[in-house]
């Protein structure tokens, strides 16, 4: 069976980050029940700043509802893994053992912040 998650990117601004945005790798992901989906969004921000991930997940007709917050290192709840590589300014969810009701709108969210001042 076919089940399809979808991701959508979402930007968030505190303060003056109009250099700072994030978006989607793709802004559609199959995937097949009981396996494992990854959603990936880049970001570009400015030097100087600590870039912090948050993830959402919206169901048809609800809110959006918060999943996790990434700030210095990977998170794992429940079947979700979240990854941010500073790196190469890439955040990851992945999902493991996917459901059909995991079929939602997905959003990932910059949060810039002075390094030093969370």
């Amino acid at each position: 069976m076919l089940l399809c998650l979808f991701l959508l990117f979402s930007t968030v601004r505190l303060g003056d980050g109009a250099e700072d945005s994030i978006e989607p790798t793709f802004n559609e992901v199959p995937a097949l029940v009981g396996g494992i989906v990854t959603l990936s969004c880049n970001y570009t921000g400015r030097a100087g700043y600590t870039y912090y991930i948050h993830w959402y997940r919206q169901y048809p007709g609800s809110k959006p509802e918060f999943l996790v917050l990434v700030v210095k290192e990977d998170k794992k709840f429940d079947r979700f893994t979240a990854k941010h590589e500073k790196d190469t300014s890439r955040a990851h969810l992945e999902l493991s053992s996917a459901k059909v009701t995991d079929s939602a709108l997905y959003y990932c969210a910059l949060q810039p912040t002075v390094t030093g001042n969370p």
